[in-house]
């Protein structure tokens, strides 16, 4: 595959990252309001999820460029766990559904 669709290819998933990571932050602040059912322990998960993800973030874009790849290649190392972690945040949130007032 050619550079160009490479690089195309790490600006989507980057787009796709940012996108499930804006549902997360809906569903938790609808959560907050009562209105998404979400577990008790959500808010305390989402101040510690950040270091974890942060630091595998950082790990694999530093030995990516330590290999000498390319710039969108350690971008895409970067971007994998914390893509990751959206991406498994938003599924389960998601699947929770709204909460059912009786």
């Amino acid at each position: 595959m050619t550079v160009p669709f490479e690089i195309l290819r790490a600006s989507m998933a980057g787009l796709q990252m940012a996108a499930e990571a804006q549902a997360v932050i809906a569903y938790r602040i609808f959560g907050m309001a009562g209105i998404w059912s979400v577990t008790p322990s959500e808010n305390s998960r989402m101040v510690s999820e950040k270091g974890p993800a942060l630091m595998a973030a950082n790990l694999a874009a530093w030995n990516a460029a330590m290999r000498g790849q390319r710039p969108d290649q350690v971008y895409s190392a970067w971007l994998a766990p914390i893509g990751r972690e959206t991406r498994s945040n938003a599924l389960r949130l998601g699947k929770r559904g709204p909460k059912m007032i009786a």
